[in-house]
């Protein structure tokens, strides 16, 4: 659990990178970062552990009792923009294509989807955005090194590089990884509202047993 992810956000609430629960719940302690619940509310670390859990909330035990697992947290001073390059890979390449075959129009399940060279590198083909896509098992083996016309076959959209989004350069394939991140992978939003405490004895070692 102390490794599941967490999503981070700068002071202007723009996702700028995914971390541990371990790590997040350091920065919150520190004073580096608040946790955000699902209301939007900000949390201090001493606010945060005396927060009440509710049924179905994701809890570990600590010396003090169970505390709530965040999954998102805000930094208190960072306010820059994260790189606006979306980086090529396999899983950016799924999430432009909405993990959907692009000849078929299938969307199976991720093992039996692959990237597809549309010009093949036999052919001259390069590994570029703009000529790769996802197909699914059944399609990829129907072209095998062929082009699309020379399968016959059809690509529903031509592949291009994308636009960046928080999605895509912050948690690629992961925007719905947790219900608490929606609304800042996605286009919603949300305003904030502090809950503090003073600080007492309580400290982040009770969260290690």
């Amino acid at each position: 659990m102390l490794n599941s992810s967490v999503l981070v956000l700068n002071r202007s609430f723009i996702p700028v990178h995914v971390t541990t629960v371990k790590r997040a719940f350091s920065l919150v302690f520190s004073g580096t970062a608040d946790v955000v619940d699902h209301e939007y509310r900000t949390f201090d670390f001493e606010s945060w552990l005396s927060a009440p859990s509710s049924p179905g909330d994701e809890v570990i035990g600590s010396t003090s009792g169970p505390v709530r697992v965040p999954r998102v947290i805000v930094l208190t001073w960072f306010d820059r923009l994260p790189r606006r390059h979306v980086r090529y890979s396999r899983t950016n390449v799924f999430t432009r294509d909405e993990y959907t075959c692009q000849y078929c129009g299938e969307r199976p399940p991720r093992s039996q989807l692959n990237l597809d060279h549309v010009i093949p590198r036999a052919q001259g083909g390069r590994t570029t955005w703009e000529n790769v896509v996802a197909s699914c098992v059944s399609c990829n083996r129907r072209k095998g090194g062929r082009t699309p016309e020379q399968a016959k076959l059809r690509l529903r959209q031509p592949p291009v590089r994308p636009r960046w989004t928080p999605a895509l350069n912050v948690a690629p394939g992961g925007a719905s990884r947790y219900r608490e991140w929606l609304p800042y992978l996605g286009a919603g939003g949300g305003r904030a509202r502090t809950v503090r405490r003073p600080t007492s004895a309580r400290s982040e070692a009770d969260l290690a047993h």
